[in-house]
């Protein structure tokens, strides 16, 4: 029986970029050095397509660096692409080196986009009988669909193929022919290849117009037929609208040949393979291509085993022999992979369940819950696991009294201190418990705390390593309660069978994280800071997120109605200057105002998104020397988003269960180790303004009892600096007291630090705090509004007096070229892939990280040991003081009267000899009955 011709067309470019994207924030990096993102994830594609599809023929299309046809016709045409990434680059000689492993033929045509070859040849290859299959995500070969030619779009991030054939391909783009989909993508236009359209048409009008008129040439002779400013714009722009049409038609006359024996697959050439996959370390898929280097690779699936409510601790599992196809390309969900998961719904169950937990020598755990908010959230279940596709989930009852009684059960196992207990942001899990009154003791291993020190650029959510990490994907929440939204479900009205197979899975999937990752901190050499500095502190957060701090509702209702005065007074001030009232809120009204009606500033420019006149604050702080109005919209929004954000905010996030508030600190978000908090986000607060400042009037202390002890480090990143750098005159001033702004000035000027004026001192304050994030001269001449020849001249007294420090950066950067990363004090690593990048634009941006990121990391790094020491130092003493909030480098504490002076004279010994440096640490400390008065 004669095989079904079936082509598969491989739009080349577009799997390129979509793999290298895919990989951006974990990339594929060899021994030597070479990003294999790209071709991994190209490869990973074509092996989908040759072991699931099985094609009997097959061809690639890439576009050439020569213009097309299209640029003839208009210039502009895919003028604002980026230039193609380095690593890019790097990749598509390779994947043509892997397209001849296989045999695969490789067309470009110069003149010509790949599309227009793929177009061309699936015309030809359909008058042939072939079915043909384009493979790509652009929706533009959509117009190309018919009852042979279908679209193609592999498989990603979990979600599988889909094949788009005339009917999908009608409803998609609510068109009654494929051949109207042209004049859909004419009219909305291409913001990524630059094709203009019609202003103001998006996808919905689009679809509406060709639903009446047909096609683009129609509508326009039928302008006249229109409305208000939609016919004004198609009158207008209906010329650009027919040439944008015809720069989106895909072109099926390109001069190249459809030759079937060409494009038969006949297989690869295992040699070429062979060597192909050892040159790039893919070794997994050197196994699974050639069948080499061990026995096909193993993956059980769905095993289920229950009766009624009570389900065996240890039942028989089965496994199954995937194929080659499917082991390449597919991930394993909670239907592949053979699952021993049980409901411990009863007190003998959860009793024996114990028993077994307390034999173990390290559990992953995880809560299940009603809420996100640690603190506010009721607990509905534990799930527990200490084998690889085995874990256990306990219902909790809602009822608090009975609540209680479950959890109870197993405080043996979370007090026991020779148990490792194992999850993911465990800082949520124990704030939870603590609620209950248990105290989760022992040491603690949290996977996302380890892959935040393994990859620290990355996210760290459990969905995304389960997919890096162990080839699977998990049960989305989503697919339990739905997306948020009004509709939305909470966890307590799901099912509690499948809430345990959900929660069981969490438990199971942490448990073997922990095996992937922790090899992982060993050989980074980040164990030590994970287990001395990272761990403790989770611990930490969790007590100061569940003491809360007291906020001054009646302090806030009265700022509120003062700030709603001045935002009116100053609304009115605007309006004069303005001659005319308008939405001040509105960027498109006040950019009309200012540039069109006032002509603020002839040069003004427009957004490329909106059309709109640019408004930010960039922009109306440049105009605000000159023009009055641009001040008082800067005071007027500073008002409003103190008012909205805070002021009016900061009572609703109040807890009822103890009137304060628990903000959320997220330990594993900033890459250079920073803290960040949300709900509130206190890093936020505003500091630099009088009104902004008030807010702090709000924090109080929790009652009469206490007050608030605020102690901050003072000038932390440039001590750090000068300590790193040992550069002498820095050095000297910091042992000696002296202001190191004004040192810098003296130095810088050459004058005696007694002649050094305000302007002199703020400039070199600016330099100071610049150099440490790697400033330009541009970027100083900016800050400080001077020339760039006066801001060059500035750093380069700088570095002529501050040599050292010059010899530090060098050194720095040197050591990033050459390792891809740079360290803090401690050994927290960020990685700087781009640093020896060709593009002058990325390799900037990572020489300035290289500078910053040792710096601003150990600072981090410093008031994290000092945090975890003054907690610990608090435990042991018993104090009733506790800490509250940690804001950039300073900490609050709600201190007991009787224990001031002790905390005071603890708590900066504990900060200014957390690391110990060259130069002296100062902490600033202050007392008062809000954080205001003690800042």
């Amino acid at each position: 029986m004669e095989q079904e011709k079936k082509l598969f067309l491989i739009d080349a470019m577009a799997l390129i970029y979509r793999a290298h994207f895919a990989f951006s924030k974990n990339p594929r990096i060899t021994s030597t050095g070479i990003n294999t993102s790209a071709i991994f994830g190209f490869t990973n594609s074509l092996l989908e397509v040759l072991f699931k599809e099985k094609p009997s023929h097959i061809g690639v299309a890439i576009d050439t660096a020569a213009p097309t046809f299209r640029h003839e016709n208009f210039k502009e045409y895919k003028a604002n692409r980026q230039e193609q990434p380095e690593d890019i680059s790097i990749a598509i000689p390779y994947v043509k080196k892997l397209l001849d492993c296989f045999n695969i033929p490789l067309l470009g045509i110069d003149g010509y986009e790949a599309d227009d070859v793929i177009g061309t040849l699936s015309k030809m290859a359909c008058k042939e009988g072939f079915q043909v299959y384009m493979m790509t995500m652009d929706k533009d070969y959509c117009q190309l669909v018919n009852d042979c030619v279908f679209l193609y779009k592999p498989s990603y991030m979990g979600n599988g193929v889909e094949v788009y054939d005339v009917n999908r391909v009608l409803e998609r783009f609510n068109v009654e022919k494929v051949d109207q989909v042209r004049d859909i993508l004419g009219l909305q236009g291409d913001a990524s290849d630059n094709i203009p359209g019609i202003p103001g048409v998006g996808e919905k009008t689009a679809q509406k117009l060709i639903k009446e008129f047909g096609n683009v040439e129609n509508l326009i002779d039928n302008a006249e037929s229109l409305k208000g400013k939609l016919k004004e714009r198609i009158i207008e722009h209906g010329a650009q609208g027919v040439l944008s049409k015809e720069l989106a038609t895909i072109y099926t006359e390109v001069p190249v040949t459809f030759d079937e024996e060409v494009f038969r697959y006949k297989g690869p050439d295992e040699e070429k393979v062979g060597a192909f996959c050892d040159e790039l370390e893919f070794r997994t898929l050197r196994k699974r291509i050639l069948g080499d280097g061990g026995e096909t690779e193993k993956k059980p699936v769905r095993s289920t085993k229950s009766e009624g409510n009570q389900m065996s601790l240890f039942a028989d599992t089965a496994e199954e022999t995937k194929t080659e196809e499917e082991v390449v390309t597919a991930k394993d969900t909670i239907d592949t992979v053979v699952h021993d998961y049980h409901l411990m719904d009863t007190p003998e169950l959860q009793e024996q369940l114990l028993e077994y937990l307390l034999l173990q020598k390290e559990v992953s755990f995880d809560t299940e819950t009603t809420g996100l908010e640690a603190y506010e959230a009721e607990m509905i279940g534990i799930a527990f696991s200490y084998r690889a596709q085995e874990a256990y989930y306990v219902p909790v009852p809602l009822e608090r009294d009975q609540a209680k009684q479950v959890i109870d059960r197993f405080k043996p196992f979370f007090e026991n201190k020779e148990i490792v207990k194992i999850g993911q942001n465990l800082k949520y899990d124990l704030i939870v418990l603590e609620k209950y009154g248990v105290h989760v003791a022992g040491t603690l291993f949290d996977t996302m705390l380890a892959h935040y020190l393994i990859e620290p650029d990355m996210r760290h959510s459990m969905d995304l390593l389960a997919e890096a990490y162990l080839n699977y994907v998990p049960v989305s929440i989503e697919s339990l309660i739905g997306k948020k939204g009004v509709r939305q479900k909470n966890m307590k009205d799901i099912p509690v069978d499948k809430v345990a197979a959900y929660a069981a899975e969490d438990a199971d999937i942490t448990f073997c994280l922990k095996q992937q990752l922790e090899p992982l901190l060993k050989e980074q050499g980040t164990r030590k800071l994970f287990d001395e500095v990272e761990i403790p502190l989770l611990s930490v957060l969790a007590e100061m997120e569940c003491a809360g701090v007291k906020i001054d509702k009646d302090a806030l209702k009265e700022f509120s109605e003062v700030l709603e005065k001045e935002v009116s007074a100053i609304e009115k001030l605007i309006y004069e200057e303005a001659g005319a009232e308008f939405n001040i809120a509105s960027p498109k009204q006040l950019g009309e105002i200012l540039f069109d009606k006032l002509k603020i500033d002839p040069k003004a420019k427009k957004t490329k998104k909106s059309g709109q006149y640019a408004t930010g604050e960039e922009v109306l702080s440049k105009l605000a020397e000159e023009h009055t109005i641009a001040r008082q919209i800067l005071e007027y929004r500073e008002l409003q988003k103190l008012k909205s954000t805070y002021v009016d905010a900061l009572p609703l996030l109040i807890s009822p269960r103890d009137g304060r508030i628990h903000t959320s600190y997220n330990q594993a978000v900033a890459a250079t180790g920073r803290l960040s908090s949300t709900n509130p986000n206190l890093q936020n607060i505003p500091i630099r303004t009088d009104r902004g400042r008030e807010i702090r009037k709000a924090f109080v202390p929790r009652n009469d009892d206490f007050l608030i002890l605020a102690a901050d480090y003072s000038q932390i990143e440039l001590r750090i600096m000068a300590s790193f750098s040992k550069e002498a005159n820095m050095v000297e001033a910091f042992r000696q007291g002296r202001d190191i702004h004004t040192t810098t000035a003296s130095k810088v000027y050459k004058v005696s630090q007694e002649e050094v004026t305000s302007e002199m001192r703020r400039k070199a304050k600016m330099v100071n705090f610049g150099i440490i994030y790697g400033i330009s001269p541009f970027g100083l001449s900016q800050r400080l509004n001077i020339p760039r020849k006066e801001a060059a001249d500035i750093i380069d007294a700088y570095f002529t007096e501050f040599p050292a420090i010059k010899s530090y950066m060098d050194e720095v950067v040197n050591f990033a070229r050459e390792h891809q990363y740079v360290e803090t004090i401690l050994g927290r690593r960020r990685y700087l892939r781009d640093i020896n990048s060709r593009n002058m634009t990325m390799r900037g941006y990572a020489e300035r990280n290289a500078i910053n990121a040792p710096i601003q990391g150990s600072a981090a790094d410093m008031i994290k040991v000092a945090m975890v020491n003054i907690h610990e130092w608090l435990k042991k003493e018993k104090l009733q003081s506790k800490m509250v909030m940690q804001v950039h480098d300073e900490l609050v504490f709600d201190v007991y009267k009787d224990e001031v002076d002790y905390v005071k004279q603890k708590v900066e010994y504990f900060m200014q000899n957390a690391i110990s440096m060259e130069v002296p640490l100062e902490v600033g400390m202050g007392v008062g009955d809000n954080w205001l008065k003690a800042h």
